[in-house]
């Protein structure tokens, strides 16, 4: 009784921590930063506290995307992998049941073998009918059990199979899912980093173009900071609609970090980039943002896009360092606006990262 006591005092400390933390940072208390601060009482993760600590030494503060960020990358994974984990063990489960059942129907096949070879045996020194008799009915009752045992190693095989089959789904959700982002059902940072080290390798390896754009929500913060967290979430869904319902085929999109977003355009030379930078760009645009709780029109909201092409002896980061540099000359040049490397917004910007 004791211990349980004890255990209850420990995580309610643990549960005060947390708060504490979430009201004195102003921060939202949704369950993933609850989640976040509990872990960070509990010092279990000590990269996650590394991370925090630091961010505000540097900061003072730890913004939404900064949550988002830490959650991703040092506590999802792990819920993930513990899914995986469990899936495999029912996997692991299933297989040895089923090993136990072939094993039992193996066993059962030598006694069958056995029952065979002396029925022969006795056949062939029997003088009666009655011995025959005997004989043929034991021979009889061995092959009905034996039929018994491959019925039931069938019916198990078959529910076996529907288990695996079933199980093998349950990875797959969650492989996808773990390579979505939740909010904008777009493919997440890690789907990108893979996805993109794959689209580069193989224009490299062919000699075909491939463009990337980067692009940010401008002034998200703003609208954070004036209507509240879910209508910044809002946003990120009407941009992830917007990309949904533009960018079709071998395109790749996905949500970066924060309010940015990638769009990986294989086979597809600077001039069509730009042409399907602005096509998002309006896209987004002409959507009206609109306050659920109230119908408030809340005005349009507006993206700037950095284009980059890869180059010869170019490899994944310089690709996206030029659009980064070509989305922050977006930025600096007015913001709801298509950048690309060869104008003179990024030779600025380029210039003045030099200086």
């Amino acid at each position: 009784m004791v211990k349980v006591l004890d255990e209850h005092e420990r995580t309610m400390a643990f549960a005060e921590v947390a708060l504490g933390q979430i009201r004195s940072l102003r921060q939202t208390a949704i369950p993933r930063n609850y989640e976040i601060w509990y872990v960070y009482a509990t010092g279990y993760n000590a990269p996650l506290n590394k991370i925090i600590n630091e961010t505000l030494a540097r900061n003072g503060k730890l913004t939404e995307a900064d949550l988002e960020q830490i959650y991703d990358t040092y506590l999802s994974h792990i819920k993930t992998t513990d899914r995986i984990d469990k899936v495999g063990s029912r996997v692991i489960g299933e297989i040895d049941d089923v090993m136990t059942l072939i094993s039992e129907a193996l066993g059962a096949a030598q006694t069958y073998d056995a029952s065979l070879n002396g029925a022969s045996q006795r056949l062939a020194t029997a003088h009666t009918a009655t011995q025959v008799r005997e004989i043929v009915e034991t021979l009889v009752r061995s092959t009905r059990e034996m039929r018994g045992t491959n019925k039931a190693l069938e019916t198990r095989l078959a529910l076996s199979k529907t288990e695996i089959s079933n199980l093998q789904q349950s990875l797959e959700a969650i492989r996808a899912e773990s390579l979505t982002d939740p909010l904008t059902g777009l493919g997440n940072r890690k789907y990108f980093d893979r996805m993109i080290e794959i689209e580069v390798k193989n224009a490299l390896a062919n000699n075909q173009p491939l463009s990337l754009l980067m692009f940010d929500i401008d002034h998200f913060k703003s609208f954070n900071d004036s209507y509240g967290h879910l209508t910044g979430d809002q946003v990120l869904r009407l941009v992830g609609l917007s990309l949904k319902q533009t960018i079709k085929g071998q395109d790749i999109t996905a949500r970066y970090g924060g309010e940015e977003f990638a769009v990986v355009l294989p086979n597809t030379a600077l001039r069509q980039a730009l042409t399907v930078a602005d096509h998002i760009r309006r896209a987004v645009m002409a959507k009206e943002l609109k306050k659920k709780s109230t119908g408030e029109i809340l005005g349009r909201v507006t993206i700037s896009v950095g284009v980059s092409m890869l180059k010869a002896g170019d490899d994944t980061d310089s690709l996206i360092e030029r659009a980064d540099a070509c989305l922050y000359a977006a930025k600096r040049a007015g913001r709801n606006r298509v950048i690309c490397e060869v104008d003179p917004e990024f030779s600025a910007e380029i210039r003045s990262h030099v200086a």
